[in-house]
């Protein structure tokens, strides 16, 4: 028996370099991504004083957590909090199901209008109505300062819808399709029978696209909300950063310097809590985040 064995090619001096620079500048911009995180965090367990001194680099020489005691005592923050679970699942549902029906619609080739349907579609993703005009419309289906304001507006997105479209045109065979119309299978059975369990990819897919812009929403509860008690979270979260009104959450016996002291650290405590669900979620739908970017780069 005669056996080979291959020798592994020695990669040229000029091929080492450049893996090295490139190793080194992921490192450097990895470093520069990961730090205002870091920081943030550990703001949030430290004396407001070393913070503001400028003394925290690394490790909190000293931890307090009065902040998060603060913040967890502030009860329009949960309001909120329930405010983003509640458009965040509730939208993310309904889009979901709206993007998949259309974008079965729009996958099949024999139905009637579809390259007139499809150039519709996308011709809303570089023209719209504006500002204006939405508000009129919002204004006209009496869903002004109500939930379905944040969720009806948004339901579509024509990207995602692109994608998903792609996703059925490319990865499903269309034999599927053939076979199951010669055994009787209609078009409701097909696409709840075969489409849909061939879809758990760009369902996974869908569902971290539209429940990450979703929770990060804020323009749409900016102007179409007045009622505080159905803000969504990053509201809250805005108004505590740029309006001032965390100095509202410590206590007034305070001076005032301790207290705009306490109002800084509050401010990190709200990021650290705010951000938190999409932090713990994202590593483990990133697989699919990452293959829904192959899926909308595959020509349709």
């Amino acid at each position: 028996m005669q056996i080979r064995v291959k020798k592994k090619l020695k990669r040229p001096a000029s091929d080492r370099v450049f893996d090295a620079v490139n190793i080194l500048l992921m490192i450097l911009i990895g470093l520069v991504i990961a730090y205002p995180l870091y920081f943030v965090l550990m703001a949030s367990v430290t004396d407001p004083r070393i913070v503001n001194t400028g003394k925290l680099i690394l490790f909190p020489p000293e931890f307090y957590t009065g902040g998060y005691v603060k913040t967890f005592e502030y009860s329009p923050l949960w309001t909120g909090y329930l405010n983003s679970i509640f458009y965040t699942v509730a939208g993310t549902a309904l889009s979901i199901v709206i993007t998949l029906f259309t974008a079965y619609a729009l996958s099949r080739e024999d139905m009637f209008g579809h390259n007139f349907f499809t150039l519709l579609f996308s011709f809303t993703m570089f023209f719209s109505g504006g500002l204006i005009p939405s508000y009129i419309l919002v204004q006209n289906l009496h869903i002004y300062n109500t939930f379905w304001v944040m969720i009806l507006p948004s339901a579509v997105n024509i990207m995602n819808l692109i994608v998903c479209r792609t996703f059925f045109q490319n990865s499903i065979p269309k034999e599927l399709l053939e076979a199951a119309s010669i055994d009787g299978c209609g078009d409701f059975r097909y696409f709840f029978s075969i489409m849909l369990p061939l879809s758990s990819t760009i369902i996974a897919v869908l569902t971290l696209f539209y429940g990450a812009a979703k929770w990060n929403s804020y323009f749409d509860a900016l102007i179409y909300l007045i009622d505080s008690k159905k803000m969504p979270l990053q509201i809250v979260l805005r108004n505590l950063l740029l309006i001032g009104q965390s100095t509202d959450m410590v206590d007034d016996a305070q001076s005032m310097a301790e207290r705009q002291r306490q109002a800084e650290q509050l401010k990190y405590c709200i990021i650290v809590v705010s951000a938190a669900p999409m932090l713990i979620v994202y590593p483990f739908l990133q697989k699919y985040f990452a293959k829904g970017v192959m899926i909308g780069s595959l020509k349709g």
